[in-house]
């Protein structure tokens, strides 16, 4: 009796497994609109993920009130109903100027990050530097990744992972199924070697290590399993320990992950609220400084977001995963819409949460530009 019922719970376990598979992480990239608004805001019920346990919330209290000036005269209702925007924050001096929500998101509502977990990962460097488990940002990607020591990333050191300036080659479009962006969590497994280990270690070599910038997501998935290795902690079990918990984020926040090797994706992995969005870049307001003690590497922040590669744009460039301006301001940025504003000169955070028709466009992009112009606008009114 005891062998036919463990038979039965088997056959149950595995039919269950077989009813409920997770879709492929790049899947992503070719929903529909419907899908979009759907499952931005759940995503853990898509794909694997661990939990960043949150800590005793650090207040935002509310300021006066700012209204957006759009150049054409345009209002934020619409600006937010033509680019599908679930949620918008403004953060001055630490106070709440505008929070407003669409898409039938709500303040609980945790939200994908996609490329602004670049600027997450990137964080947790300055982490490591500061615990020791990182030595040098010139140690070579091979000392914590050997797997890659027969490939194009032997010579590339951390430092020119994190300014994406490998000169590996790489294909970021976003509407190529066969582009190395939708194709990285593809092939076979290797024992023992993350999915994402084993793709980008065959890539081909295209420029000279820190001659020339490309954008590769991939890359920032390393950096992920970098910080990872050297910690002997998950992303979010360090990003819970360094920051979510010290610092006072009020919700936890989801870090997807392979859910076979278990790897997580630091280039594109984190869901958080509107609010916990903003108090991460609160916190880099506030010297990344955490229950009264330095979280990062000393002068980390400055280094991180000032300009190391030229991006071909004028006034812009890429620091450490954060995309910087002449002006003094960053951003983490994500495709279909996500954006994390930093501007120290104004003590200002904007978020934006949302579900862009596209992943990413010129028309889409200025709007988002203007956006920024016009809370800009509005407080000094």
């Amino acid at each position: 009796m005891n062998h036919v019922r463990w038979l039965v719970l088997v056959a149950a376990m595995l039919l269950a497994a077989c009813a409920t598979p997770h879709a492929r992480r790049t899947d992503v990239l070719f929903w529909d609109q419907p899908q979009r608004e759907a499952a931005f805001r759940t995503m853990e019920t898509h794909y694997a993920s661990n939990v960043v346990r949150h800590g005793v919330a650090h207040p935002l209290p509310p300021g006066v009130p700012v209204r957006p000036r759009f150049v054409d005269g345009s209002t934020l209702d619409a600006y937010m109903a033509a680019h599908h925007v679930a949620g918008i924050m403004v953060v001055q001096d630490g106070r709440v100027r505008l929070e407003r929500y669409g898409l039938g998101a709500t303040p609980d509502t945790r939200w994908t990050s996609f490329s602004v977990a670049k600027s997450f990962t990137s964080t947790l460097v300055g982490a490591a530097l500061r615990d020791g488990f990182i030595h040098s940002l010139d140690d070579k990607v091979t000392r914590y990744i050997p797997e890659l020591a027969a490939g194009a990333y032997r010579d590339v050191t951390v430092r020119q992972l994190l300014t994406m300036t490998s000169g590996v080659r790489w294909n970021e479009d976003y509407v190529d199924p066969r582009s190395d962006v939708a194709m990285m969590y593809e092939g076979s497994r290797q024992p023992g070697v993350p999915l994402l280990v084993s793709y980008m270690a065959v890539l081909p070599r295209e420029f000279v290590p820190g001659e020339r910038w490309v954008y590769k997501t991939g890359e920032t998935d390393l950096i992920g399993i970098l910080v990872a290795r050297a910690s002997g902690k998950t992303l979010a079990a360090y990003l819970s320990e360094k920051v979510w918990k010290p610092y006072g984020m009020a919700s936890d926040a989801l870090w997807l992950k392979d859910e076979i090797d278990g790897t997580e994706a630091g280039g594109s992995g984190v869901s958080a609220t509107l609010a916990d969005y903003a108090r991460l870049g609160q916190f880099l307001l506030d010297g990344g400084i955490a229950n009264g003690r330095p979280v990062l590497a000393d002068g980390w922040i400055a280094d991180a977001t000032h300009k190391h590669a030229d991006i071909g744009v004028p006034g812009r460039g890429y620091g450490y995963q954060w995309w910087t301006y002449d002006n003094g301001a960053f951003a983490g940025i994500g495709i279909f819409g996500q954006l994390l504003y930093v501007d120290p000169s104004r003590h200002l955070v904007i978020v934006q949460m949302a579900a862009w028709p596209v992943a990413t466009n010129d028309e889409q992009a200025r709007a988002r530009t203007a956006f920024v112009q016009a809370v800009i606008a509005g407080l000094v009114r």
